[in-house]
């Protein structure tokens, strides 16, 4: 008693009809599964961020503290 010869002949087609859909649907699950779990909240942060932002109050806070070389603090 042997073992049967393995059918290597369309082995490969075989295969990927099994492994491709299959491959197609994971990566779009996991695709979507990082749009909403990791990039929509980073969005919104960014939006709550700059909501509240003021761009020349942060200027005028760094060119108190000294940190530009081509604009005095007003103490100077």
């Amino acid at each position: 008693m042997s073992l049967p010869k393995p059918l290597m002949r369309g082995l490969l087609a075989k295969k990927l009809k099994f492994h491709l859909p299959i491959a197609f649907a994971l990566s779009i699950v996991v695709a979507a599964a990082f749009k909403y779990t990791v990039t929509e909240p980073r969005k919104q942060a960014y939006a709550d961020f700059y909501k509240q932002y003021d761009a020349l109050k942060e200027f005028n806070a760094m060119k108190e503290a000294g940190i530009f070389e081509s604009v005095r603090p007003s103490g100077e």
